[in-house]
């Protein structure tokens, strides 16, 4: 898909009205189906979306938005059985249209069969919250699976500072993307210098090990 697209949003609670915002600033044209009333007015004062008030799970309520024009079907509510089921109608309705579903737990690939993306908010928020808290390891919140790619700032004194990737034993599931500060791809050259931060790509059962050798296992609120 490129250019601009035609995107239905379902729910415009606190995800969806935020998706919808982004959405419109990155150009996008946005139609929102929503039930509570008074979010329909809020949602309407806001002008990011054209709103259409209705139960979504109802096909009717869904033809509204007209299908046959939108590339994506994003069904943020906050119930993962209302998702699921609006996903479901749009596949059957126009299958042509790609389906995101908002999970209201981490549920792995369980319905990946039924919809062409999963999302699960909570994780992308809980990563945000503990980038605040531990200062010099920075996890992209968007993320999704087991994979952690995390901008990390070496420590002076840990096992890694002063030394090239030639020199120094990552774990096995674990690599170097940026040379400091980002600049370019990491190389053998590459020197991991104490007060310069990397991008690092790590399994989350070595992320720990990774951080012990850029971080020296020392207080990470610094």
């Amino acid at each position: 898909m490129a250019g601009p697209l035609r995107v239905l949003v379902v729910g415009g609670g606190r995800v969806g009205s935020y998706v919808a915002q982004l959405l419109d600033d990155r150009g996008h044209d946005i139609v929102v189906i929503e039930q509570d009333p008074d979010l329909v007015d809020e949602l309407s004062d806001e002008y990011v979306a054209t709103i259409i008030e209705g139960d979504a799970t109802r096909p009717s309520i869904l033809e509204q938005a007209g299908l046959d024009r939108v590339d994506v079907v994003t069904a943020l509510t906050g119930n993962t059985g209302t998702n699921l089921a609006v996903c479901l109608a749009v596949s059957q309705l126009a299958p042509e249209v790609w389906t995101v579903m908002r999970t209201d737990h981490a549920i792995g690939d369980e319905y990946h069969r039924f919809v062409d993306s999963v999302v699960f908010p909570e994780r992308a928020g809980a990563r945000a919250a503990v980038n605040s808290v531990e200062h010099g390891v920075r996890s992209l919140e968007d993320v999704t699976g087991a994979l952690e790619i995390m901008e990390i700032e070496v420590v002076d004194g840990a096992p890694v500072a002063g030394r090239s990737l030639t020199d120094v034993t990552l774990p096995r599931g674990s690599l170097v993307v940026s040379d400091a500060d980002g600049e370019r791809i990491a190389g053998s050259e590459t020197v991991l210098e104490a007060g310069r931060s990397y991008v690092v790509a790590a399994q989350s059962d070595v992320s720990d090990e990774v951080l012990n050798l850029m971080r020296g296992g020392a207080d990470r609120s610094d």
